[in-house]
């Protein structure tokens, strides 16, 4: 069902953060980046298991629970959790992102663009796969994949995702290589995986650095209409910004551009 928006709408901007593996820095500079780039009132929400160091500005609640039957304790897939019917009290509509990429420019048309649900395609992210179409059916499979770091949905609608997976963890991780491709099908039977257009979410390995021979002459570059750069496969921006990730075949120059991006200071 088509949801109505207005730009006077308080909308709703979520993130995860757990374990070890993302310090608050990905956090407060992914928070900075929806206040510089995000007009409408917004709320910024972090789940988290450690609030320690987050700006006074964000949100925090609990982890929201999976509720897995007993004897299932595979928490690799938490970020179904937000498929939940009463998540924190929240309502209304609500973009999630991931903590690992940098937002670049307006990020008001991921609201103002009509449908209840809306997510990267996976495919778009990554260059052709020809090898692929020797299983034609699972090609056409993993093509229709929503990739999970940029999405929007209304909280309490997409109850039938959560459902599923509860009713049989052991047969949704033994059937769907991670949680991306489970919920896209869950997405597709009902009629709600639609994608954003292609050039408002790009990868940096394969959308701005430049080809691998190329690479050695020219530095990484924003491409035009990019809104998010999201770090999908290796290199991680962790890595990126520390220097690392290149390849002997694969030069990654100058990034100082996205880095001033994600932290917000020259």
């Amino acid at each position: 069902m088509q949801q109505s928006r207005t730009p006077t709408e308080t909308v709703n901007v979520l993130c995860m953060k757990w374990g070890s593996l993302y310090d608050r820095d990905y956090v407060n500079n992914l928070y900075r980046g929806v206040r510089r780039h995000l007009k409408r009132p917004h709320r910024f929400v972090c789940f988290t298991d450690d609030a320690s160091g987050l700006d006074a500005g964000i949100e925090v609640f609990p982890l929201p629970d999976l509720d897995l039957p007993a004897g299932h304790r595979d928490n690799r897939w938490r970020k179904l959790a937000l498929f939940q019917k009463d998540l924190a009290g929240l309502s209304g509509t609500a973009l999630f992102l991931d903590l690992d990429l940098v937002i670049v420019d307006d990020i008001d048309c991921f609201f103002d663009m009509p449908g209840a649900f809306r997510i990267i395609r996976d495919d778009d992210l990554f260059r052709a796969k020809p090898l692929r179409r020797i299983r034609p059916e699972r090609d056409r499979f993993l093509a229709s994949v929503g990739n999970s770091s940029v999405f929007r949905y209304e909280i309490g609608a997409h109850t039938y995702i959560l459902d599923a997976y509860r009713a049989d963890p052991a047969a949704a991780t033994a059937g769907y290589e991670i949680s991306q491709q489970f919920q896209s099908a869950q997405l597709a039977e009902h009629g709600h995986l639609h994608y954003w257009p292609r050039d408002w979410c790009v990868s940096f390995k394969n959308a701005c650095v430049p080809r691998p021979l190329a690479s050695f002459f020219r530095d990484p570059a924003l491409p035009h209409g990019a809104r998010i750069v999201v770090f999908a496969g290796t290199p991680k921006m962790g890595d990126v910004f520390s220097g690392r990730g290149r390849k002997w075949y694969r030069r990654i120059g100058d990034v100082s551009w996205l880095k001033a991006a994600w932290t917000g200071r020259p």
